[in-house]
């Protein structure tokens, strides 16, 4: 299936991209620069575009851009992802003196994208970091939700390609906002412990 990495020249967006070329998988960058796109692309052996472009041949779009551009880049690419399913990975966090925190909204980013478009969203990698998948598949499972059956399959079998473990379901898109919140646990242990700490779940057959 063609892959859609908006926001694909970012570091988390480039790693993803290569990792998921790696696993055999037809991959574009998007980027608000085409020409950025292209010679980030041909660095990975990906295709490269306008991030408007990029999307409109995907048959899943992953919003890889940052926290704070993920609701502008979602609403103005509205008309082009139309009702292609679409992966949200950003979370929203809050750096202080005393530690990383999750953001204090109460709907997470996945859950204000999914008011934003008419295509159905799933969210998750969020216990990923651009420094795990930089090298390699990264340690641990991955987990994703989402309240389309056929988007979260399409979400799973992507992110299964990019993780030594499992691929999970989570739950309903609700569930984001512990996924989110995820993320600030993960980058304070590797703060605290100078790693690259992962998820593993236990427990399950």
């Amino acid at each position: 299936m063609r892959i859609a990495v908006v926001g694909g020249t970012g570091d988390f967006g480039l790693a993803l991209a290569r990792r998921l070329v790696e696993a055999g998988e037809d991959v574009v960058i998007g980027s608000r620069d085409a020409e950025r796109a292209e010679a980030k692309a041909a660095e990975i052996g990906a295709a490269g575009a306008a991030n408007a472009d990029a999307v409109r041949e995907a048959a899943i779009v992953v919003l890889g851009v940052k926290a704070e551009a993920a609701l502008a880049t979602a609403e103005g690419l509205r008309e082009a992802i139309g009702a292609t399913p679409v992966l949200s990975v950003a979370s929203e966090l809050r750096f202080t003196k005393s530690g990383v925190f999750p953001s204090s909204d109460a709907r997470s980013i996945a859950e204000r994208t999914q008011e934003l478009l008419e295509a159905p969203v799933c969210a998750g990698l969020h216990s990923l970091a651009a420094a795990s998948l930089a090298h390699g598949r990264a340690d641990g499972d991955a987990l994703v939700c989402g309240d389309d059956a056929g988007a979260k399959e399409l979400a799973l079998a992507l992110a299964a390609k990019v993780v030594t473990g499992r691929s999970l379901d989570a739950g309903p898109l609700a569930s984001a906002r512990a996924l989110e919140g995820l993320t600030a646990v993960i980058v304070n242990l590797n703060k605290r412990y100078k790693g690259h700490a992962g998820v593993e779940i236990t427990g399950l057959p």
